[in-house]
């Protein structure tokens, strides 16, 4: 369902109020037209990304919120010129579903993260890690938690995996968006960022492997071709800035 167009009829407009449950709609909510469950009930869905009440409206469902307790589902539709993740979404339902234990998937996900160097005696050296999920080398990064800039993710995240305390250099960033299993969305900000530290400590639950290389060892290390790009960028504006 994630990703697909449907028709959302409204039947609590924003700024509607609920009187079972004592709250006022901070968003349209409504009932999905065409789509019922197996039990041929109706589906329920939040519209985001709409500042006013409207009476019907045609989206993209970019979420599904599972309540806890089988207490069943509810489904999050916007227009498809807006983007929205987990923690926007957690901020615009909590109206509704604050009281409620809820897990949401989200057909849009953000991390961010960092290309990291280090002064050394033969040049400079790049830390790159391996994910237990994947088999692949590449950059430290994560998802955004509330109320984080990028850069702060970048931070929080390069600590959490490595062990690792580093300072974001000014002036870059490079973004990447690509899809995971045709599913889900996702947005990549990699900054660039010095340390002094040799050692690391590795996350164990999340980080298979982790090690400093050279540029050239960090070019054949690296799997995939995007990140060859951000770390061949990454070295020019060092460069060129005398880093």
């Amino acid at each position: 369902m994630l990703g697909k167009f449907v028709k959302v009829r409204v039947t609590s407009p924003m700024y509607s109020y609920n009187k079972r449950f004592g709250f006022k709609y901070k968003l349209n909510y409504g009932i999905m037209e065409g789509h019922k469950t197996k039990k041929n009930t109706v589906q329920f869905a939040y519209i985001m990304g709409i500042n006013h009440p409207v009476r019907n409206f045609d989206g993209r469902v970019i979420a599904v919120v599972r309540r806890h307790g089988g207490k069943g589902i509810v489904w999050v539709v916007a227009p498809k010129s807006t983007r929205f993740i987990v923690n926007d979404i957690k901020d615009a339902i909590s109206f509704g579903e604050g009281s409620v234990g809820y897990n949401i998937e989200c057909l849009y996900e953000s991390s961010c993260g960092a290309v990291i160097y280090r002064d050394d005696t033969d040049g400079k050296k790049f830390l790159l890690i391996r994910n237990k999920r994947s088999a692949h080398w590449g950059f430290p990064k994560g998802h955004i938690e509330p109320g984080e800039t990028n850069e702060e993710t970048a931070v929080r995240e390069v600590l959490e995996e490595t062990g690792v305390k580093i300072e974001i250099i000014p002036g870059f960033v490079k973004n990447s968006e690509y899809s995971i299993q045709g599913k889900i969305e996702k947005s990549v900000s990699i900054f660039l960022a010095k340390t002094n530290q040799c050692d690391y400590k590795l996350q164990e639950e999340e980080i298979e492997e982790c090690g400093w290389y050279s540029f050239d060892e960090s070019l054949r290390v690296l799997n995939y071709e995007n990140d060859k790009n951000i770390l061949n960028d990454a070295m020019d504006f060092i460069n060129n800035n005398n880093l």
